[in-house]
């Protein structure tokens, strides 16, 4: 398959002349999931889930479908009868031709005052996991993981040692839109071989619209 990079946490994926875009949220660019065949949404934060960027896509291709947790869905389901599907930890599906598997309930915890809200990654084909806004463990090999590298939420080495646990072929970074670009090579050497490493993952950061063949 063919990945695309979006800005912060959003990834094109294309086999087969299909396309599955994952997580077109406002800090993506505003056609991110414009030809999309299929969309997945991991939770309801704003830069995962932004409700224009999703009309246009489902709007512009009638045959476009949506998969998402409930509270994204409850948003949109009205206005697209029969193309948005609800999913949870433990369900499979087949998504443009894509096999996904979802893992994982909660979004991480940002502050104990901070309420949770659900979260849900998603592993497409056996093969790329996305994990929205969680370190959350697939149980079970991924060649390409998708590394949520700065949030609110995180720490680097929380994102070390959860590369190390996956122990992926590959470490893609996502959710970097508020990295600013000083700090960019700090974290590539902290993730890189210079630095305390991720377990002979190989690791690279990806501008926006970049693509690499999986």
């Amino acid at each position: 398959m063919k990945l695309t990079k979006h800005s912060h946490a959003c990834v094109r994926l294309e086999k087969d002349g299909r396309t599955l875009v994952i997580d077109p949220g406002a800090f993506s660019e505003r056609d991110a999931a414009v030809g999309a065949d299929a969309v997945l949404v991991t939770h309801e934060h704003l830069d995962h889930f932004d409700e224009d960027r999703l009309r246009a896509a489902l709007e512009a291709n009638p045959a476009a479908e949506l998969w998402t947790l409930r509270s994204v869905a409850e948003k949109v389901s009205a206005a697209f009868p029969g193309r948005v599907h609800t999913v949870g930890e433990g369900d499979a599906f087949t998504a443009a031709g894509f096999d996904v598997q979802v893992h994982g309930q909660m979004h991480a915890v940002i502050h104990p005052d901070i309420p949770r809200i659900t979260n849900v990654g998603y592993l497409v084909d056996g093969s790329v996991f996305h994990p929205g806004d969680a370190l959350t463990l697939p149980g079970q090999p991924v060649e390409t993981l998708m590394v949520p590298v700065m949030a609110p939420w995180n720490k680097v080495s929380e994102i070390i040692d959860y590369v190390r646990e996956i122990k992926p072929r590959r470490a893609i970074d996502i959710h970097d839109g508020l990295l600013a670009d000083l700090a960019r090579p700090v974290y590539d050497r902290m993730l890189g071989p210079d630095g305390p490493g991720v377990a002979g993952a190989d690791h690279s950061r990806m501008a926006a619209g970049e693509s690499v063949e999986l």
